[in-house]
């Protein structure tokens, strides 16, 4: 299914009438205005830390890393082209496992106290980076994304997943080529030894000089499928009170054990029924049925495809309440439904065509956000899918945080391909549209393969890589 293109539009008038043709609706703003009286440049108070703009870097999945979980020298220059962005907020950078066994893929970074020294030396050098491009790194402010892949780990080898399951997911569950009562549930008992690694990391983390740490509770992992575990007994299944207990726990004892150790969350908001690859290969959902009830989203309506942001809601007035304000709005998940959470003109290559416009996801993000925004507004709300919208990327982040629908714009594969760009936009210079992310998903793409994380397209470093070749020569 082939949609118009954000390149394709010469003008932003055009841009606009393309989406009220469409029927999408995002802020917008016609003229760009360069720092010091932009909104995106206008400083930000939390936490006793002045945060001198509203671009965020999101965090991402490495597959660069050792296999002892250290930073390699590529991992070191994507961290060092994130400090050269003029983003002010840096939410990780980087998906860092709280223990081997629950990295995602066998090059993920580990933090223990082997591998802090080198996550010290990679903070450093993405503030020296910064340093060196903007003079000061007093308005900067770096966390560190802590994350267990829960259903999602493959910690030794790409071809032998070892999942830790939250709960049996009917659907999910074949995914894996696991039986629907799979014997991988992990226990109460086992889940509070998790809890207890995601201090001791957070503890490590605010050795290592990092300002905050993300508790990642998206994207299908470990804490976002607890989340959904309405079928699970014991402690940590069944209410909302117990589905968040593991998340709550967390945060007291960090706030407990490492006083003064800011804590942010990146949520996924919603979530949808599984997806798979249907008729031309577009996108359709799993096993959906007239009248039948998908209780397993988090942020879902029961429909599979329909949004109630009751509960998330309600979480983000717990976190409030515990002195989390920082929140990072995403939804799904990369592995059942990634039209939802990376909107994107090109699949990877194990995915399937979009079954909607993909600006109709990044409408649907903004939304979210927006939404949670309105209801909690204590909350420093981050936003993410902005770049999807390739050269309006800035005319929808400025209207965004002009109005307060949310307080930072958060760039993720913009950072991979361009991530000068809240520099340049703030300076007030043309954008490079040689360097745009097109959102050809190779970023994706190489990783599922096993290679390297990068821009293969359009970052020249990556282009000329070997792995660039293979990637090509690879594709379906």
């Amino acid at each position: 299914m082939a949609y118009h293109k954000p390149a394709s539009f010469k003008s932003p008038q055009a841009f606009q009438e393309y989406l009220t043709a469409s029927g999408i609706q995002l802020p917008f703003e016609t003229d760009i205005e360069p720092a010091p009286h932009s909104p995106l440049a206008q400083p930000f108070s939390l936490h006793g830390w002045t945060i001198g703009n509203r671009f965020a870097v999101l965090p991402m999945e490495g597959w660069d890393g050792t296999s002892d979980g250290r930073p390699s020298e590529l991992t070191f220059r994507r961290w060092q082209r994130f400090g050269l962005s003029g983003a002010k907020l840096v939410w990780g950078g980087e998906a860092v496992a709280i223990h081997p066994d629950c990295r995602a893929n066998p090059n993920q970074l580990i933090i223990n106290r082997e591998t802090l020294p080198d996550l010290a030396q990679l903070r450093q050098a993405l503030e020296d980076s910064h340093a060196a491009g903007f003079g000061e790194t007093h308005d900067l402010v770096v966390g560190l994304q802590l994350t267990h892949s829960g259903r999602y780990s493959c910690p030794f080898d790409k071809a032998r997943p070892t999942p830790h399951l939250a709960y049996d997911h009917p659907w999910l569950n074949p995914r894996l080529g696991l039986p629907s009562l799979s014997g991988r549930v992990l226990s109460d008992e086992e889940l509070d030894e998790i809890v207890e690694r995601f201090i001791v990391a957070a503890q490590l983390a605010q050795e290592a000089g990092f300002q905050f740490v993300d508790i990642k509770h998206c994207h299908g992992y470990l804490g976002h499928e607890l989340l959904s575990a309405i079928y699970r007994g014991g402690k940590y299944g069944g209410s909302l009170e117990n589905r968040t207990g593991f998340l709550r726990q967390i945060i007291a004892g960090i706030q407990t054990h490492a006083p003064g150790m800011a804590i942010g969350v990146r949520l996924s908001a919603f979530d949808f029924i599984p997806f798979r690859k249907g008729l031309n290969e577009i996108g359709e959902p799993e096993f959906m049925t007239m009248g039948q009830v998908y209780p397993y989203a988090f942020g879902g309506d029961g429909s599979g495809l329909g949004i109630d942001l009751s509960e998330p809601v309600a979480l983000i007035k717990m976190l409030d309440q515990m002195g989390v304000r920082l929140v990072c709005i995403t939804a799904g998940s990369p592995y059942y439904n990634p039209h939802i959470q990376r909107p994107a003109y090109f699949p990877p290559s194990d995915g399937y065509q979009a079954p909607e416009n993909p600006l109709a996801g990044v409408a649907r993000l903004v939304w979210a956000a927006e939404a949670i925004k309105a209801q909690c507004p204590q909350a420093v709300v981050v936003g993410s899918a902005y770049s999807c919208l390739q050269e309006w990327l800035p005319n929808v982040a400025q209207a965004v945080v002009r109005r307060g629908s949310a307080d930072f714009a958060g760039l993720g594969r913009m950072m991979l391909s361009y991530p000068q760009m809240p520099a340049d936009i703030l300076a007030g210079r043309n954008l490079r549209r040689k360097l745009i992310c097109r959102t050809f998903s190779n970023c994706t793409t190489a990783p599922r393969k096993g290679l390297v994380s990068g821009c293969f397209p359009l970052d020249s470093f990556y282009k000329a890589r070997p792995e660039a070749h293979l990637l090509q020569n690879n594709k379906p």
